[in-house]
C-alpha cells in the first residue's frame, strides 16, 4: 500500500497549471509557462502559487478566462502526437544540439566539431553510405560560435530546471561552495546544491562563476546573493552550507559563514569533514616526521632529474618491479602522503640501489632496519586513513554515515595501541610482513621491533586520537528515532513532544516497516514527506546538509580539462554546467523554439 496521492482540482488553473496523469494513474501539475513537471506532492495550492509568483510574477495580471484558453490550447497540444500529428522535425538543428551536447560531456574545444567530428562523419558516410548521406550531413551547423550558442542554450535549460526543483521542493536545500584558481589565475567559485525531488535526495551543479576582484568573504557573498536575485531564490529557503576551512570561509566575525548566519541564522554553516580530516593527521612525532622527511627528498632526488627518472625506471623494469615510477608528495593532496609512502615502500631494494650507485646522503638509510620498520609502519597507518578519507568522499554521503565511519576509526586507535604494546601487529600488514620475514632486504635477517620503536610508534596513535578528538569532537548523537523509528521506545524523556504523535502512528504502520527495510535511510524518510510532515522534515534536516566538498574538488578537476591555456580566455560555467550537471538539458524543447539553419 503506497502513501495517499493528491488529486488535482480545476481550480489549480488559476495558477498557471493543467495536470498530466502517469501510466500508474498518479497525477502530476504541468506549468503552462514553462512546462515543468513537477511531482504529486506539489498538488497543493500553496506549493502551486509559491511556483507561480516566483518564476512566472509577470504573468500574475492573467485571469482565469485567459488560463482556461491556454489550458485548452496545451491539452490540444500534447494530444497531437497521439492522434498522429507529430511536429515539423528539425534534424539537422536536433543533430547540432546532439554533437555540442557530447562535445561539453567531455569538455573539448568547441572548435572540435568543425575541425574533427564534421570531416570524420563526412567521410565515413562516404564511404559507408554515398555521396549522397554525405551532403546531407554537410547540412549540419557544427562551426565554433554554433557550438558556443548550442551549450549557453543547453546550460540555461539545465540551470532552468535545477532551480525550478529547488523552488518546489518539499524541505529547504543545502550548499556546497568552494574557491579554487583557475589557468589564467582568475579565482571561481564552484557551488553545489542538495536538495529533495520525487522523493529522493539528489545533488547537483548550480553554478560556477569567477571572483574578478578579491577573494574575501563579502564577494563571495555578494556573488551568492547576485545569483539568488537573478533566480528568485533567497537564503529562507537554504538549511545549511558546507565549505572548506579557509578564513574567508569560516573566520567567525567576517568569513562567509558569519555573513550567511547574519542574514539568516537558522542555517547551519559546516566545515568539510574531509579538510578537517587532513589536518587531524598533518602531525607527526619526531622519528617518523623524519622519516617522511628522507622519503620526499629521495623521491625529489629521482622525479626532479629527467635523466635520474629514466635509469630508475630502467632499473625497475629489470628488476621484474611492480612499479616502475614514483610518485611526487604534495601536503594539498588528501591522499598524497599514503599513496607516496605505499609506492617508496614497494620499491624500497630498487630505491637504495640506485641511491647507493648515486652516492646520495641517504642510501645507507634504506639499509637501515628501525628506518625500514618505521616507513613500514607510516605506510600502513596512512593506508589505513586513505581508506577512511575515501569513504567519506563521493556523493550522497550523509552526516550519519560519515560520523559512524570517524567514531569506529577512532575507537580502534587504543585497541591498536594495545596490540603494538603486546608484539601483534596485525592491523599493520607491512610492518607485520617485515617483523615476521626470516630474511629482510637489508641483510640483517630477522628483525625485531625495538622497545623504543614501539613506544614511537604508540606515541603517533595517541596524537592522532587526541587530534581527531579535538577536530571532532564527541557531542550528542542525532536523535534515535531517526536511525531506527521502529525501535524506538517513545517512552524516551528526551524526544520532543510535538514529534511523538507522528512517531507513534509510523510505528504502526507494517507497510512503513516493509519500506524501511527495503530502501536507505535517507530515501524513506524523504517518502515520509507527505504523511508525516513533521517528524520527515525533522529527518532532512540531517540528511541534506552536505558533509564534504568534494564535489567542488572534483569540479575543480574537470575546469583544468574544461579552460586549458589555449582556452584560457573561456566562460567556462555553461561548459561545466553542461558537464557536470545530472539534469539533461530539453533538447526537443530546445529544437522546437527556434529556426532550423543549414550549414552552407
Amino acid at each position: 500500500m503506497s502513501s495517499k496521492k493528491r488529486k488535482w482540482l480545476d481550480e489549480y488553473v488559476q495558477y498557471g497549471f493543467t495536470c498530466i496523469t502517469e501510466r500508474d494513474g498518479s497525477q502530476r501539475p504541468n506549468c503552462m509557462i514553462c512546462n515543468a513537471k513537477l511531482s504529486n506532492s506539489s498538488l497543493a495550492p500553496a506549493k502551486l502559487r509559491e511556483h507561480f509568483l516566483q518564476l512566472h510574477g509577470n504573468h500574475k495580471n492573467t485571469t482565469l478566462a485567459e488560463f482556461k484558453v491556454k489550458r485548452a490550447r496545451f491539452d490540444k497540444k500534447a494530444t497531437l502526437p497521439v492522434l498522429g500529428f507529430v511536429p515539423i522535425n528539425k534534424p539537422i538543428l536536433t543533430a547540432s544540439y546532439e554533437v555540442a551536447y557530447l562535445i561539453a560531456k567531455q569538455g573539448k574545444p568547441h572548435t572540435i566539431a568543425e575541425t574533427l567530428i564534421k570531416p570524420a562523419v563526412l567521410t565515413m558516410a562516404n564511404i559507408m553510405l554515398g555521396k549522397a548521406a554525405e551532403v546531407k550531413l554537410s547540412q549540419i551547423p557544427l562551426s565554433n560560435d554554433t557550438i558556443s550558442d548550442r551549450i549557453e542554450d543547453m546550460g540555461k535549460d539545465i540551470l532552468a530546471q535545477v532551480v525550478a526543483d529547488l523552488i518546489s521542493s518539499p524541505a529547504k536545500f543545502s550548499l556546497q561552495l568552494d574557491e579554487s584558481t583557475d589557468v589564467s589565475n582568475l579565482s571561481q567559485l564552484a557551488v553545489f546544491v542538495r536538495y529533495v525531488k520525487d522523493d529522493v535526495i539528489k545533488e547537483d551543479f548550480l553554478f560556477c562563476k569567477p571572483l574578478t576582484t578579491t577573494t574575501k568573504a563579502a564577494a563571495v557573498k555578494k556573488l551568492v546573493d547576485d545569483f539568488f536575485k537573478d533566480n528568485n531564490l533567497s537564503w529562507d529557503m537554504v538549511s545549511a552550507v558546507c565549505s572548506d576551512g579557509a578564513p574567508a570561509m569560516l573566520e567567525r566575525k567576517s568569513g562567509f559563514g558569519a555573513l550567511v548566519k547574519a542574514d539568516a541564522p537558522h542555517i547551519i554553516v559546516t566545515h568539510c569533514i574531509l579538510h578537517r580530516h587532513a589536518l587531524a593527521t598533518k602531525t607527526l612525532p619526531l622519528k617518523p616526521a623524519e622519516v617522511l622527511k628522507i622519503v620526499v627528498e629521495c623521491v625529489n632526488y629521482v622525479r626532479n632529474s629527467a635523466l635520474r627518472h629514466r635509469i630508475f625506471r630502467e632499473l625497475c623494469k629489470e628488476m621484474g618491479s611492480e612499479f616502475e615510477v614514483l610518485l611526487y608528495h604534495s601536503n594539498v593532496r588528501w591522499l598524497s602522503r599514503g599513496q607516496v609512502l605505499n609506492r617508496v615502500f614497494a620499491v624500497r631494494v630498487e630505491l637504495a640501489l640506485f641511491l647507493q650507485e648515486h652516492q646520495h646522503c641517504h642510501a645507507d638509510c634504506f639499509k637501515n632496519s628501525e628506518f625500514i620498520l618505521i616507513l613500514a609502519y607510516m605506510a600502513d597507518i596512512f593506508a589505513a586513513l586513505n581508506n577512511l578519507n575515501q569513504q567519506m568522499q563521493g556523493g550522497g554521503v550523509n552526516i550519519i554515515e560519515a560520523e559512524e565511519n570517524l567514531k569506529a576509526f577512532q575507537k580502534k586507535l587504543p585497541l591498536w595501541k594495545r596490540r603494538i604494546e603486546n608484539d601483534n601487529f596485525a592491523n599493520f600488514p607491512l610492518l607485520d610482513d617485515c617483523v615476521s620475514k626470516i630474511e629482510d632486504v637489508s641483510g640483517i635477517g630477522d628483525i625485531s621491533v625495538p622497545a623504543e620503536l614501539k613506544q614511537a610508534i604508540a606515541t603517533h596513535l595517541d596524537s592522532l586520537a587526541k587530534s581527531l578528538d579535538g577536530y571532532f569532537p564527541t557531542r550528542e548523537s542525532y536523535p534515535a528515532w531517526v536511525r531506527q523509528p521502529f525501535t524506538f521506545s517513545v517512552e524516551t524523556t528526551d524526544v520532543n513532544d510535538e514529534y511523538l504523535d507522528e512517531i507513534i502512528e509510523i510505528q504502526q504502520s507494517q507497510v512503513q516497516q516493509q519500506l524501511f527495510r527495503t530502501t536507505t535511510l535517507s530515501t524513506f524518510w524523504c517518502q515520509q514527506m507527505v504523511k508525516y510532515p513533521v517528524i520527515a522534515k525533522k529527518a532532512l534536516e540531517i540528511f541534506i546538509p552536505f558533509v564534504t566538498t568534494y564535489l567542488c574538488e572534483q569540479s575543480f578537476s574537470r575546469m583544468l580539462d574544461i579552460k586549458t591555456k589555449k582556452r584560457n580566455r573561456l566562460c567556462c560555467e555553461n561548459d561545466m554546467r553542461v558537464a557536470l550537471a545530472k539534469v539533461k538539458p530539453r533538447i526537443s524543447e530546445l529544437v522546437s523554439e527556434r529556426q532550423q539553419q543549414k550549414s552552407h
